[in-house]
């Protein structure tokens, strides 16, 4: 029987802002309660509004143990001014830059999950060069250019312990979606053919991935 969230917490990951289907929302949950039980902590790249870091903190309250979500809060490509993603109300008015940290924190807030969350708030890469602790899980979704999305995988993966589940959101195999998925995808087949990760399971477009060899 596949790991489930309480319903109170699904709830409260429905009602968040931000882009991930329930169905995916419920295979993370899953590999999130799985790599808990490694009993370190589990680790989110791109944060948003807080959507997925609900059920990370959720598997990681009931393993006893951290989750931890790294995102520099001014938005990814996509959801700047004049794009598809972007959400006006997460600009802030006195700098007229994107911030969903205050929007972050009342999620956490609101689903009665602050406790179970450290927030580094700052570059992906920057905070990875200095990160030394093993990770039972590391959730890849950032921003979706290669520059960044191969950053996220090469300052994080090298952290996910032996048998820890590297998950990556976002993968589009089709050439079509260049923009919101082709990076995650390339990352995806380096992770595959580094020899260091095996697939375990498939989700639309969430992969998850344990360690099961050296490297990345």
């Amino acid at each position: 029987m596949p790991a489930a969230p309480k319903p109170e917490t699904l709830a409260a990951f429905e009602a968040a802002k931000g882009f991930m289907p329930v169905g995916e929302g419920l295979a993370l949950y899953e590999a999130a309660v799985e790599a808990g039980r490694l009993g370190l902590p589990l680790l989110e790249v791109g944060t948003y509004c807080g959507r997925s870091t609900i059920l990370l903190a959720d598997a990681a309250r009931e393993a006893g143990v951290t989750a931890i979500t790294v995102d520099h809060h001014r938005g990814s490509e996509e959801q700047q001014p004049g794009w598809e993603y972007h959400d006006p109300s997460t600009v802030d008015p006195e700098i007229g830059r994107m911030d969903t940290l205050p929007t972050f924190r009342r999620t956490l807030h609101r689903a009665g999950l602050e406790d179970h969350v450290v927030a580094l708030v700052g570059r992906s890469p920057q905070i990875a060069a200095f990160w030394q602790t093993p990770l039972g899980l590391v959730f890849i979704d950032g921003g979706h250019t290669d520059e960044h999305a191969n950053a996220d995988y090469e300052g994080w993966a090298p952290h996910v312990a032996d048998g820890g589940l590297l998950v990556i959101h976002d993968v589009f195999p089709n050439p079509a979606d260049e923009f919101t998925g082709q990076a995650p995808y390339r990352v995806y087949l380096r992770a595959l053919e580094s020899g260091a990760f095996t697939e375990v399971t498939v989700n639309d477009s969430l992969r998850v991935l344990r360690r099961t060899g050296a490297g990345i």
